[in-house]
């Protein structure tokens, strides 16, 4: 039996009973030696970066499935040259059997490099389905986007989200990582007072060097004051230390209300490592166990 197949935990059940987390396209061996700590059939998403090629991410993917976890390739909009090469990446995924989840996103580049501006324009192609995806992450930004107002975000997520029902896919949001639960929660009752009722991935960062931490940090707008790196468990003067996320996900457990806050579960950022955050999660899961 594989060794987390069993295992249950009371910080953050249910929230940490499907987890899911991230890897890029050169993170294969990091994988392979981090699988035996990850409950069979965990979803992995594979990032869409601007120095890793089409091969590199498909055969990301398909280790992936070969190792019994679900891949869950990213694709992004702006970074795709034409139509022809979204057609060639999501071809692949079906030839490899590795298509039936993908995550949409918008991603870095501030002009589009080919046709596709954002997830809602990767969605309402229509190839998605016709290459055997069935089911689509979309984003969400609980602490907002450096370069979109609140109300943008919150019309994009409600535009995604009935795309998604019009087009007769399943899917899920997973959110940008953040050092503080409170924003997370409130944006959480927000989504569901907009009729949104996808499943939520909440963003972790896995466990990191606070100076990295809070470096990715500064690049993505997520809040650090002194006070929230303090609930957060992060040392403002010890940038060479290593913290990881039990404080926010005891909080988030606590706090967590089905009835307020929908179906959640949690995605980690591996920015310490994927086999460093496979390990803790293994670790924490089974020091909470029921």
């Amino acid at each position: 039996m594989h060794p987390l197949d069993t295992a249950s935990a009371s910080v953050g059940t249910p929230l940490l009973e499907d987890f899911s987390l991230e890897m890029t396209g050169k993170d294969v061996p990091e994988l392979e030696a981090a699988a035996g700590a990850l409950p069979r059939g965990t979803r992995v998403n594979v990032t869409f970066l601007g120095n890793e090629d089409p091969r590199t991410r498909l055969d990301a993917a398909r280790a992936v499935k070969r190792l019994g976890l679900l891949p869950v390739p990213h694709i992004s909009a702006r970074r795709l040259t034409s139509r022809t090469d979204f057609e060639q990446f999501l071809a692949g995924l079906r030839d490899d059997g590795t298509a039936t989840h993908v995550f949409t996103v918008g991603g870095d580049p501030a002009l589009p490099l080919g046709p596709y501006d954002s997830a809602l324009a990767l969605i309402d192609s229509g190839l998605l389905q016709e290459h055997g995806v069935r089911h689509v992450g979309i984003a969400g930004y609980p602490e907002g986007h450096p370069a979109l107002t609140d109300d943008t975000l919150r019309a994009a997520l409600r535009d995604k989200a009935a795309s998604l029902t019009a087009h007769g896919l399943t899917g899920h949001v997973t959110t940008q990582f953040g050092f503080d639960p409170d924003p997370v929660l409130s944006w959480l009752e927000d989504v569901r007072d907009q009729g949104i009722t996808l499943p939520v991935r909440i963003g972790v960062p896995g466990p990191a060097g606070v100076r990295r931490l809070l470096s990715y940090a500064t690049r993505f707008g997520v809040g650090t004051s002194a006070s929230i790196a303090r609930k957060y468990g992060l040392s403002l003067t010890n940038l060479m230390g290593t913290t990881g996320p039990d404080a926010f996900l005891r909080t988030l457990a606590e706090r967590y209300d089905p009835a307020r806050h929908g179906e959640v579960k949690i995605h980690f950022y591996t920015f310490g490592g994927l086999r460093a955050t496979a390990e803790w999660i293994a670790r924490f899961r089974q020091d909470n166990l029921v």
